[in-house]
C-alpha cells in the first residue's frame, strides 16, 4: 500500500514521523513523507520518498519575532502581543501549506494519509481522494480528557471540568482557520463547506478519525475517559547509533573522567543564545561536572573545547545519552523520550507549550529535577539542579527503572499495526 505521512514544524515534529515511516516501509508499504524542505535529507537519507512542503513556517520561527515568542511564552499566556502578530504572519503560510499538501498527495497517490495536526489539509485531502486517514501526534493535544489540561494551559486545582474546558478553548482558537480551510475545500478540492473545518475530528460518514499518540503509557498513563479510537502506542524512536561514527576525540573525552552532563536545547534559542551559553558554562563550573554542549539548530553557541567542556553540533541521542550522567534539555517530546529510554535523569528547561508538560511529568515520575523555565534560568539554579540529578540515588534509580520499561516497548511496531488495521477495515 502507498502511505502519505504529512508533518509540519521543527525537527521534533519531523523525526518521530520519519521513524514511523521507516516502520511502515519495513512492513511492506511505499511511504512518502511530506514535510518542510529543510528536512528533505532527513527523510531521503532514511530511504523514504520526499514530498515538498514550504519552509516558510520555520523561517518565521527563526525570525526575531519568532525567537521573541519562544523566549516570552509561558504556555499560551505569554507575550500576547507577540503571538497575535505571529498568528497574523502565519495566515498566508498556512494557506500555502494547504495547497502544498494537496500537491504532495496528488504525486504520492496514497491509499492512506497519516497526518500531524499542524497539517490542516490532511483529513480534507483524504476525503477528496476517498482514502482513510489517521491523526498521529507526539503530544496529547487533540483529544479532550479530564485527567490533564490542554498543553500550554496552566494545571489548576479546579478538577476535571476545568481540564475538559481547556480543550474547548483550543477548539475556539482553531476556529480562526475555519474560513481558510473551507476556502481550500471549495476552491482547490471542490468539496462542500464543513463545520469545524480546521479541527476535523470525524470522517465524512460520522465515524471518528483514529488517533495515534507516539507516547509511552509508562510516562503518560492513558486517560480512562479517552474513547476506543484513541491510542498510546509508545514512542517512535529514530535510532542512528549504528550509522554514526563518533569522532575519536569525543570518545576520548567521555572516557577521560566521570560521565559528563549533556546540555542541548535543539532549535529553541530565544532572543539571546549567547547569554544562554554563558549561563550553561557557568552552571557546569559551579556544579563541578564535565559537560558536552551541543549547539543543535541555534539553541546554544559554540564553546571552546577544554578538559571539562566539549562542543558538538549534534549526535544521535541513542549513542550519546547512554554515555552521559544526566541530560539538560528544553523538554521537547523527542529529547525527553530519548533521555528517559537511556535511563538518565533530566533537568528540563522549557521554553514553550508541551515542554512545560514534560518537565512536570518527568519530575512527578521522580526521574528528574523540578523544571526550570527558561525565563527563570540562572547559572545558580541550573547548577543546583545538575547537582541534584547527578548525586541523588533516588532520582537516578527512578530514571534507570523507567529506561528499562521504555527499552522493552516498540512504539513504531504498535503504530504500524494500528495503521494496518485501518487499511484492512477500508479493504
Amino acid at each position: 500500500m502507498r502511505v502519505l505521512v504529512v508533518t509540519v514544524g521543527s525537527r521534533g515534529d519531523v523525526q518521530p514521523y520519519v521513524a514511523l515511516g521507516k516502520g511502515l516501509q519495513a512492513a511492506g508499504h511505499h511511504v512518502t513523507l511530506a514535510t518542510c524542505a529543510r528536512f528533505r535529507t532527513v527523510v531521503t537519507d532514511q530511504g523514504l520518498a520526499y514530498g515538498q512542503l514550504s519552509d516558510d513556517i520555520l523561517q518565521l520561527l527563526d525570525s526575531t519575532a519568532g525567537r521573541a515568542a519562544m523566549e516570552d511564552a509561558t504556555g499560551v499566556f505569554g507575550s500576547i502581543k507577540t503571538n497575535i502578530k505571529l498568528a497574523r504572519q502565519a495566515n498566508p503560510i498556512n494557506r500555502k501549506l494547504l495547497v502544498d499538501v494537496w500537491a504532495a498527495a496528488k504525486q504520492a497517490e496514497p491509499d492512506v494519509i497519516v497526518y500531524h495536526p499542524k497539517a490542516l489539509a490532511g483529513p480534507h485531502v483524504a476525503e477528496k481522494l476517498g482514502v482513510p486517514v489517521v491523526l498521529a501526534l507526539p503530544v496529547p493535544v487533540s483529544v479532550p480528557t479530564g485527567d490533564f489540561p490542554l498543553v500550554g494551559l496552566p494545571a489548576l486545582p479546579l478538577g476535571r471540568w476545568y481540564n475538559r474546558l481547556t480543550y474547548r478553548l483550543a477548539g475556539a482558537g482553531y476556529r480562526m482557520y475555519d474560513g481558510m480551510v473551507n476556502a481550500f475545500r471549495r476552491e482547490t478540492l471542490g468539496l462542500a463547506r464543513t463545520s469545524g473545518a480546521a479541527l476535523t475530528t470525524r470522517l465524512p460518514d460520522g465515524r471518528p478519525i483514529p488517533v495515534l499518540h507516539g507516547i509511552s503509557e509508562h510516562v503518560l498513563p492513558r486517560p480512562a475517559d479517552w474513547p476506543a479510537h484513541v491510542h498510546l502506542t509508545g514512542y517512535w524512536f529514530l535510532d542512528g547509533a549504528d550509522r554514526w561514527q563518533p569522532p575519536p576525540a569525543l570518545v576520548d573525552f567521555i572516557e577521560a573522567g566521570d560521565p559528563p552532563v549533556y546540555v542541548g536545547f535543539g532549535s529553541m534559542a530565544g532572543r539571546d543564545p549567547h547569554r544562554l551559553t554563558r549561563v550553561v558554562g557557568e552552571a557546569l563550573r559551579l556544579a563541578g561536572v564535565r559537560g558536552i554542549i551541543t549547539t543543535g539548530w541555534g539553541g546554544l553557541e559554540m564553546v571552546e573545547q577544554s578538559d571539562t567542556n566539549w562542543h558538538l553540533t549534534q549526535a544521535p541521542h541513542d549513542w550519546l545519552f547512554p554515555r552521559v550522567s544526566a541530560v539538560v534539555h528544553h523538554g521537547g517530546a523527542g529529547t525527553t523520550a530519548a533521555a528517559l529510554r537511556a535511563g538518565k535523569p533530566s533537568v528540563i528547561c522549557p521554553f514553550i507549550l508541551d515542554q512545560f508538560v514534560w518537565g512536570r511529568q518527568v519530575f512527578a515520575l521522580g526521574a528528574g529535577s523540578a523544571p526550570i523555565p527558561q525565563r527563570k534560568l540562572t547559572a545558580q539554579r541550573l547548577a543546583a539542579a545538575i547537582r541534584e540529578v547527578t548525586t541523588n540515588a533516588d532520582v537516578q534509580g527512578a530514571a534507570a527503572r523507567l529506561g528499562r520499561s521504555l527499552a522493552a516497548e516498540d512504539g513504531v511496531a504498535n503504530a504500524v499495526a494500528r495503521i494496518d488495521a485501518v487499511l484492512d477495515r477500508a479493504g
